[in-house]
């Protein structure tokens, strides 16, 4: 599932360039910051975030998903179109940051068997909403409760990766589980955006901040504790991760604005996207 891109463009920082907002309002009192915050910290943060705001997100963009859509990001461009993950059926595929799981679904229409993750349970409870066949489970990407060398295919579109604090320990986690040479597929903010004011007008295409910062934007509620956060990697670091969890990387998909598209997402919009790119497609092999 695309988790939310946009986060953060009342908080005057330039930060969130990904993944929530305008799925619901902000929580209350919430106060947005950029800080280092550890991986056990990103995980409960936003395990709780996304429970909180489920039912707000799949309200607002539940139509634009499709019950059973396979869309890669908020530009539109869907599985049909890309044909990114090659061959499904009969496949046994792993989604990581399912989500209510609709591309999950989309797959299991094509007679692949796929298998739902996500770390949020009450976005699970969406999937059971909508008629999930398949198996759905709650986890954290950096542990995947699967035996190694058991998925055909894996792939995540915005989902776990720019939430997490070290994406090398769950790329290579994707990787164990994966079959040697099988494919992963996933999408991203890109990088590129966090240099820019997550706005979706004009204001949104002047550099605001230096692209190299890699502190994380975090919201912390009165007592200073996360309740969202978000990493920032440049597209160098989003190579190397990759390489260094043992994946080959054979393609890199920087999709353009498509001009059906007139709707704007948290700070995507036809305006920024016919300038700069929005997301960032990182097509992966199991070595």
């Amino acid at each position: 599932m695309i988790q939310e891109p946009g986060r953060g463009p009342g908080s005057g920082l330039e930060a969130g360039a990904g993944a929530a907002a305008g799925a619901a309002a902000d929580d209350d009192d919430a106060e947005a910051t950029r800080r280092p915050a550890s991986s056990a910290e990103s995980r409960v943060a936003n395990r709780g975030w996304w429970d909180r705001h489920a039912d707000e997100y799949q309200q607002d963009h539940g139509g634009f998903l499709g019950d059973a859509g396979f869309v890669w990001g908020p530009e539109g461009l869907s599985e049909d179109e890309l044909g990114l993950l090659g061959e499904v059926k009969d496949r046994r595929v792993l989604e990581i940051g399912a989500g209510a799981a609709q591309c999950s679904r989309w797959l299991a229409e094509r007679g692949a068997r796929p298998v739902a993750l996500d770390l949020a349970h009450r976005q699970l409870q969406h999937a059971l909403r909508l008629g999930a066949s398949f198996p759905l489970v709650e986890a954290d990407a950096a542990a995947l409760p699967f035996a190694s060398d058991s998925f055909d295919l894996g792939f995540s579109a915005y989902g776990a990766l720019p939430f997490v604090a070290d994406p090398v320990t769950v790329l290579s986690e994707v990787h164990r589980v994966l079959r040697p040479g099988a494919r992963f597929v996933f999408s991203v903010t890109h990088p590129i955006r966090w240099a820019f004011p997550d706005e979706p007008g004009p204001e949104g295409l002047s550099v605001a901040a230096s692209y190299f910062d890699r502190t994380p934007y975090v919201e912390v509620d009165e007592s200073g504790s996360a309740v969202y956060v978000e990493h920032h990697r440049t597209m160098g670091d989003r190579v190397r991760d990759v390489v260094a969890a043992g994946f080959r990387l054979v393609d890199l998909v920087e999709p353009e604005w498509p001009r059906w598209n007139g709707q704007e997402w948290g700070g995507w919009s036809p305006l920024r996207g016919g300038l700069i790119p929005g997301t960032a497609i990182f097509v992966c092999e199991a070595g």
